[in-house]
């Protein structure tokens, strides 16, 4: 009997089948749809999504889980197993090979790169029909975030951007192998159009005034701004939406930030 591999860093398996069947009922699945899974581990979700969808695409870049996984599911025609990096894989070219517009995405996220992924994967958000992520319970309080509150930031604008994020289920340490020093959550994104008020020739930069706008947290806005922006622009600016001079990027909301980037172009 073949011993199962061990997990690399970062990687947390679900083992728990009675929080994979939660966490598969929460996601409002179609049965019509593509589904491409990240990180399919050892498979416990795969099995799941498959039942209920018309076709599964698992992403897994680890090649020990991949040959696994293609024994796991080679009866199984609804199943593909794809060796790649979701950090370099087209989603568009996925759907396009399974003729679809768009596709449901479905990750159990590596806690050292959940940022990075997600902001591959909403690159392609017109592609996407809706998302499920599991992600550390603090990345999850950060992606749902109010202006104004603590957790809120750079990724927590940039995921309204072009989805309405909402935490759907807690997820115990005891539900994955190993089990994790923290806590998980079950987020799901509806996604918008893409940009939103944005244009799309003008969203690389719309993304770069966001991140100079975090740029130091808790400070000020207009000191975060004013290497790119003159000042008095910048307060002129900020007074034409009746917000303070003193205001840090904290308190704005989406439509602010848009507003305020559109007036100072």
């Amino acid at each position: 009997m073949n011993k199962r591999r061990q997990p690399k860093l970062g990687q947390h398996f679900l083992t728990d089948t009675r929080y994979c069947s939660r966490i598969v009922d929460a996601l409002g699945l179609r049965a019509d749809e593509l589904v491409i899974e990240i990180g399919p581990g050892h498979g416990a979700m795969t099995e799941l999504l498959a039942a209920r969808v018309r076709r599964v695409v698992a992403i897994e870049v680890d090649p020990g889980l991949v040959n696994e996984l293609r024994q796991q599911f080679e009866q199984a025609p609804k199943v593909e197993i794809v060796h790649a990096d979701v950090l370099l894989t087209d989603l568009s070219a996925i759907c396009r090979q399974s003729d679809v517009n768009q596709c449901y995405v479905f990750g159990n996220l590596p806690y050292y790169i959940t940022s990075p992924i997600i902001h591959h994967v909403l690159g392609f958000a017109g592609h996407i029909r809706a998302m499920g992520l599991l992600v550390q319970r603090e990345v999850a309080n950060r992606l749902v975030a109010n202006p104004g509150t603590r957790d809120y930031g750079y990724l927590t604008v940039f995921t309204r951007l072009y989805s309405s994020p909402r935490m759907v289920l807690q997820i115990p340490p005891g539900v994955f192998s190993p089990p994790p020093k923290v806590h998980s959550a079950l987020v799901c994104f509806e996604m918008l159009s893409t940009g939103r008020s944005v244009s799309l020739e003008d969203e690389e930069e719309f993304l770069r005034f966001l991140k100079q706008s975090f740029a130091y947290k808790r400070k000020k806005l207009i000191n975060c701004l004013s290497p790119v922006y003159p000042r008095q622009r910048i307060e002129q600016e900020l007074g034409r939406l009746e917000l303070s001079s003193g205001a840090r990027a904290e308190e704005l909301s989406l439509e602010q930030f848009i507003a305020l980037f559109l007036h100072l172009r």
